[in-house]
């Protein structure tokens, strides 16, 4: 057996009932260092743990694969949900494995800034650059989402399309530097927050960072309209 579960934004107390009963009884944990880190505490004292970086990645998936088809229960954790920047992840762990694999989502960093900000999801794009690849077609598409009068949830991509970078190309396309955009960092963990206007969004922010950029256009749940006479 082989499970994918998110595991929130970082606050255990974001991580599922369902995700921890899984995590709790697996035999084989696995996923980026930093995950396995946050979830290391609830774990078996029995549980192998295959901890892994960007670069031996698929190395390390090829013993995950080895203990699943030998039977053994083996979770892959990911921060956020599965479905929301950890995408590519998934699919390697599939390539690994050879055939799909059941994933449990979890609480996002987009929900939890969605709920911070108050901001409706009806009413705003979000958007992920943490990929690998190519990224023109998602500029192109944060592009037009504001140009539609969008709100704009986005998360950078560590360290070649972070903040300022997102910032440079929007300005570059033609979108105003007066709009409302807010960084907010490590969330539910040790957060941080910046306010300001497009324009003056300049600094450096850590690979923790997510992005809202506001539209200057009221959206619908704004309009309070009068009672037809």
């Amino acid at each position: 057996m082989i499970i994918c579960v998110g595991i929130g934004p970082g606050d255990p107390r974001y991580l599922t009932e369902l995700a921890s009963t899984h995590l709790r009884s697996a035999d084989l944990v696995a996923g980026f260092e930093t995950v396995v880190n946050l979830v290391r505490p609830i774990l078996s004292n029995d549980t192998r743990i295959v901890s892994m970086g960007y670069k031996d990645q698929v190395e390390k998936l090829k013993v995950v694969s080895q203990a699943h088809h030998a039977g053994e229960r083996c979770v892959v954790a990911f921060m956020g949900d599965p479905h929301f920047s950890g995408f590519q992840f998934l699919e390697r762990v599939e390539a690994a494995c050879g055939h799909q694999v059941e994933t449990i989502p979890g609480i996002s960093s987009v929900q939890i800034l969605a709920s911070r900000a108050k901001v409706c999801f009806d009413e705003t794009t979000c958007l992920t650059f943490h990929r690998r690849g190519d990224l023109e077609p998602f500029k192109r598409h944060l592009l037009n989402a504001i140009k539609d009068g969008r709100n704009a949830i986005v998360l950078p991509r560590p360290w070649d399309f972070m903040p300022k970078d997102i910032v440079d190309f929007l300005l570059k396309y033609g979108i105003a530097g007066d709009h409302p955009v807010e960084v907010w960092e490590n969330l539910t963990i040790d957060e941080a927050t910046w306010y300001g206007k497009l324009a003056d969004c300049t600094l450096d922010f850590s690979d923790m960072s997510i992005m809202l950029i506001r539209t200057k256009t009221p959206m619908a749940s704004q309009i309070i309209e009068e009672p037809v006479k």
